[in-house]
């Protein structure tokens, strides 16, 4: 049986003109993407970014403009049998600072999440692990 695999994801920018990604280590499988997740019953688009980012970085947020969603064929990393549908938008308003970034080893080596800033002008394809965030990091740069 097929199914579709809703994703929703944010482009969180600070004022140094860097962009935040998640380094995940999940199920002995080390990955470089955007903070978010998946879009669960009942939820819409900007009501699971919300609740991701409550759950990943203990932190209120405002969801802004819409960036980017995949119009094409993306079958999932992890479950043959899903087809992804990946939405991407800016967060407005997040309290920056308290935002938990740390210096750490990439890619990571122990179960979890750790957020580190990228400048822009520093993202290039080969550092997103996942098809869809490597077209969003390259729009980003052209943006």
């Amino acid at each position: 049986m097929s199914n579709f695999n809703l994703r929703v994801y944010g482009i969180i920018l600070n004022s140094k003109n860097e962009v935040l990604v998640s380094d995940e280590r999940r199920h002995g499988v080390s990955m470089t993407k955007f903070p978010g997740g998946g879009l669960m019953w009942g939820e819409g688009h900007k009501e699971t970014l919300i609740r991701e980012i409550k759950e990943e970085m203990n932190l209120d947020a405002e969801i802004g403009e819409f960036f980017y969603v995949n119009d094409f064929f993306q079958q999932s990393a992890y479950r043959e049998n899903d087809q992804l549908f990946t939405f991407y938008y800016r967060v407005s308003k997040i309290d920056i600072d308290a935002i938990p970034v740390s210096a750490h080893a990439i890619p990571l080596t122990e179960e979890g999440e750790k957020f580190r800033w990228v400048p822009i002008s520093d993202l290039n394809e080969d550092m997103f692990t996942f098809p869809i965030d490597k077209i969003v990091g390259s729009r980003l740069t052209h943006n």
